[in-house]
């Protein structure tokens, strides 16, 4: 038994990578798909800026209304039409289709990383939990910063189209594997949609909310301008800067490790110290900023971090509505991205 939910959380994180990677990966190769399509590089742009805003849209909703649904069946129909997506964006011949094929694909990108989180909690004994979600947020974790630097190589040593390839095998890989070795998870007690949106008259509720858009703030409002960050005040070359983006990345997957057994054994400790913690780090942060040995050590510091908050975001919203799992998943993801996009927007 231990055996088939260890297999299992892992297809969920590699799944969580699949999703993750199809989103991230193509920060890396913007100037590229620019150049294809004769368009701006701003407008590229556009395949991520609309992406997250349909993950943001539909984070509360999809999960919803997918919830009464055997789990598998909805798995493999997210990553079906992730699938497809990234198959239309290989042989895209203008831009306005390349946009579609990764829209339309956004919108189910939280019914996949809610049901993960759940199915990986439920899989386990409950003071467990943390743990097996803490490995699906590795997933999650790689998908952000290992897939950029991927699918850059690739189409800076193969071609723009390969790189788009190599998002389609990690999905096609998912789905074979969860075809094959998943089991059929029917919802054994169907929530109604009026019980699952009851959990937003709690004040809780809410309180997690803003709690989860402003520590997800606070991590990407400095994160997003870290490179621009290193260059101009750091003064460091284009090549170091990328090996400490490379840190920070490593760093945040072993966050993700340190926060399962955190959350499972000092839950409270831990939620309560992360945003006093953090904004010591970001002292020393703006203390050393001139010098690079120590700024390599306090970034390595702070992607631990950044990988621990992420978990404490997830825990904060199932603690505040554990009775609707997937709707308060679908409510953390669309959070995140919502902080994100502020924190982007506040830190310029």
């Amino acid at each position: 038994m231990a055996e088939q939910n260890n297999l299992l959380i892992f297809i969920l994180a590699i799944g969580a990578f699949g999703i993750l990677n199809t989103e991230m990966g193509v920060i890396g190769i913007l100037p590229s798909i620019a150049e294809h399509f004769d368009v701006s590089v701003p407008k590229a742009g556009w395949l991520v800026s609309l992406f997250a805003l349909a993950v943001a849209v539909s984070g509360p909703t999809m999960p919803l209304l997918f919830s009464g649904i055997n789990r598998k069946k909805v798995m493999l129909l997210v990553l079906g039409v992730f699938v497809v997506g990234n198959v239309v964006s290989i042989f895209a011949s203008n831009f306005t289709i390349a946009l579609f094929a990764r829209v339309v694909p956004a919108f189910f990108h939280p019914v996949y990383c809610s049901l993960a989180f759940t199915v990986a909690a439920a899989s386990v004994h409950r003071e467990e939990a943390p743990k097996a979600v803490s490995k699906v947020f590795i997933g999650v974790s790689a998908g952000m910063v290992i897939g950029v630097p991927i699918a850059s190589f690739i189409a800076s040593a193969a071609s723009l189209q390969m790189s788009m390839v190599f998002f389609a095998v990690v999905n096609v890989v998912v789905f074979i594997a969860t075809l094959l070795f998943v089991p059929s998870m029917p919802v054994e007690v169907s929530l109604s949609y009026g019980a699952q949106l009851s959990v937003l008259k709690k004040s809780i509720t809410w309180l997690s909310i803003a709690a989860v858009i402003l520590l997800n703030s606070a991590v990407f409002g400095v994160y997003s301008y870290l490179a621009e960050y290193l260059k101009t005040v750091t003064s460091m070359p284009s090549n170091t800067i990328s090996l400490i983006l490379l840190i920070y990345g490593g760093a945040n997957i072993i966050g993700n490790i340190v926060a399962g057994k955190l959350l499972t054994n000092r839950a409270i400790k831990s939620v309560v110290s992360f945003p006093f913690v953090l904004g010591a780090v970001y002292i020393l942060l703006f203390s050393f900023g001139q010098f690079s040995a120590p700024m390599a050590v306090i970034t390595l510091i702070w992607g631990i971090l950044a990988g621990i908050g992420g978990n404490i975001n997830q825990y904060l919203m199932m603690s505040a509505a554990p009775e609707a799992p997937d709707f308060a998943n679908g409510l953390f993801i669309s959070s995140c991205n919502v902080g994100t996009t502020l924190g982007a927007a506040g830190g310029h």
